[in-house]
């Protein structure tokens, strides 16, 4: 050894990194939506099993995870399409594309019998409601929602009377004749859905016109849908609009230079909330649901109608602590992340017949409903700017009055990307829906 190696240690080389487990932990971060794609590939895997034996179990567990792989599967799908992943293709392909296969019995009967069952009979629809109204209400300024909860009717009522006197003259210029137009494609849009909507007012049709209720049902039923369709396109659009023109948008909030206590746009939840207050959270929401429901025996009044106003006056005399307020927008922001799509999916096989939808698919009915929903969501953006609002924010809640009940709510505001407009939307849907319903029929009483 020479002097210059002498006494020198030799460089050891720093380990190489093995694919255990730095390599599988960067696999673990691929995702699809939110699933790993590990887990993913193990779950389109598991369920080919339980197909392939014939039986596919409605418990809770199974139906999570089947909703979860085709939800984000549908979603990703939307989300990676260019143009059309700007105006809410991932909403859309994740409620359209299981009805279509549903339809086309491209789908295993076993999977869709333990949607079908667990949708129905879980009604989980109102669970994930019920938690996005309560996170967004808990979540604002009580200002922003005294203002915001009296402004909006303006514009939603405005919007109504506009859409249905421009459909209705659309619809006859088209030769579809300026009553069936008016009764059957314009009104159906704006009713409030299918069970809210569609479903009394082809029974009332049935009462007064002594007509056959099923046939006036299907009848209704397709522009409902269809008005839904061009509503998520539309929203999903607005937000693409936003994103050129951010001086037309609030991202979420109705009302410039006011914000929200905690900010429901945030991509993460920051700061120590006791997990405690997020249980209490969850528990409040469903309770507030539980309410309504006994608010609907009592009164008639529809449970997320009664629930809505509950969460309201909750929130507007205080009787929440600021940690149970942060832990409601934790459980908003885990439902608005994590359920949307797998409940699109569900709401697709169990509650969206494609056959009523293409049905409908005519040039001059398609034009009709177009005009219509075009029209309730213009007029809601112009209004909205003489009364100090944002124009894409007012926009998007008349595009609820003509989406189709909760399910087109959860659509239309996934492709604008506003979730936490949920309560207004409410509004929209449910009130707006109710009273357009009941105006109509008195209407048509008078006429017969």
């Amino acid at each position: 050894m020479d002097k210059e190696t002498a006494g020198q240690v030799p460089a050891q080389s720093a380990p190489a990194k093995g694919f255990w487990p730095e390599g599988w932990w960067k696999l673990m971060e691929l995702r699809i939506g939110i699933i790993p794609l590990p887990v993913y590939i193990l779950i389109g895997v598991l369920i080919a099993g339980f197909v392939a034996t014939g039986k596919v179990s409605a418990e809770i567990s199974m139906a999570i995870v089947v909703f979860s792989f085709f939800g984000f599967t549908c979603a990703e799908i939307g989300k990676r399409l260019p143009v059309l992943r700007n105006i809410g293709a991932a909403a859309i392909f994740a409620t359209f594309i299981p009805s279509a296969l549903v339809y086309y019995k491209l789908l295993p009967e076993s999977l869709v019998k333990m949607t079908t069952e667990f949708t129905k009979t879980s009604n989980f629809l109102y669970l994930f409601i019920a938690s996005i109204i309560v996170g967004s209400i808990l979540s604002m300024n009580r200002k922003v929602l005294i203002k915001g909860f009296l402004k909006i009717f303006v514009p939603l009522a405005i919007g109504s009377v506009a859409a249905m006197m421009v459909g209705t003259a659309v619809g006859t210029a088209l030769g579809l004749g300026t009553r069936h137009t008016f009764f059957y494609i314009v009104v159906p849009i704006m009713a409030g859905g299918v069970g809210e909507g569609a479903i009394p007012l082809s029974v009332g049709y049935s009462e007064v016109l002594h007509q056959d209720q099923g046939e006036l049902f299907a009848t209704v039923l397709p522009p409902v849908m269809l008005g839904s369709l061009i509503a998520i396109i539309l929203a999903g659009t607005l937000n693409y609009v936003g994103k050129r023109y951010p001086q037309l948008t609030g991202e979420g909030r109705l009302q410039p230079d006011e914000d929200d206590e905690m900010d429901p746009h945030q991509e993460e939840i920051t700061g120590k909330i006791d997990v405690t207050h997020i249980a209490a959270a969850g528990v409040t929401a469903l309770t507030l649901y539980v309410l309504g429901l006994m608010c609907h025996r009592l009164f008639g009044l529809p449970a997320p109608v009664a629930m809505l106003f509950i969460a309201v006056v909750v929130k507007l005399t205080q009787a929440v602590s600021p940690e149970l307020q942060q832990g409601a927008f934790v459980v908003y922001k885990f439902f608005s992340t994590a359920v949307t799509y797998p409940l699109l999916f569900a709401i697709g096989v169990s509650l969206t017949p494609w056959d009523k939808l293409i049905s409908a698919f005519t040039l001059p009915v398609l034009v009709t409903i177009f005009c219509t929903v075009v029209t309730l969501m213009a007029t809601g953006f112009l209004v909205a700017r003489r009364l100090g609002m944002y124009p894409i924010e007012m926009a998007v809640i008349n595009a609820c009055h003509s989406g189709q009940g909760g399910t087109g709510d959860v659509a239309i505001l996934t492709a604008a990307n506003r979730m936490q407009l949920m309560p207004f939307a409410q509004i929209a849907t449910r009130i707006g829906g109710a009273i357009t319903v009941t105006f109509v029929l008195i209407a048509l009483a008078h006429m017969v």
